[in-house]
């Protein structure tokens, strides 16, 4: 009975981290795919603690949304968020913690330039009615490429830590 025990533990902080994975995905997938709603849907509906650094802090989900729509939802601006190396520890039933290195490109077709940033996600997750969901986030950028296309030859703009 115990040994019975033991392994559905097992098999829920399995499926708890399997959950994690893909709500991660879903935030990436809605940032390329420019789709607030989505987005929005990420985070818990109650206040959130999330921290962008320079792009700003909020304490709800709108307010990231908000920046998001304002930012980069138009089509001369072209994302690709690729999340990787997930360290996801279950907490309890209901609460868990996860890092992810994160690996961003920006082409800004108006501008003419090519960001590409590297950084990670600190992030906490609270399950809402049954579903995984992300209740606070830091992204702590570690690196930055910023690149002119304009004129045809890549030229570096800036290059190193954040």
């Amino acid at each position: 009975m115990e040994r019975a025990m033991e392994l559905a533990v097992r098999i829920a902080r399995l499926e708890a981290v399997e959950a994690i994975r893909q709500l991660k995905a879903r935030y990436f997938h809605s940032c390329d795919s420019k789709n607030p709603d989505a987005m929005r849907e990420c985070f818990v509906s109650g206040p959130v603690d999330i921290d962008y650094g320079a792009l700003g802090r909020f304490t709800d989900r709108d307010g990231l949304v908000r920046l998001f729509t304002q930012l980069g939802c138009h089509p001369h601006i072209v994302e690709m968020h690729h999340g990787a190396n997930p360290d996801i520890a279950i907490i309890d039933a209901d609460h868990a913690h996860g890092t992810w290195s994160l690996h961003y490109q920006q082409i800004d077709t108006v501008k003419q330039t090519v960001t590409q940033l590297g950084a990670f996600y600190h992030d906490a997750y609270r399950r809402e009615d049954g579903v995984w969901k992300i209740s606070a986030t830091r992204c702590a950028v570690t690196s930055c490429a910023m690149l002119s296309i304009a004129e045809g030859m890549p030229r570096v703009l800036h290059a190193g830590a954040a």
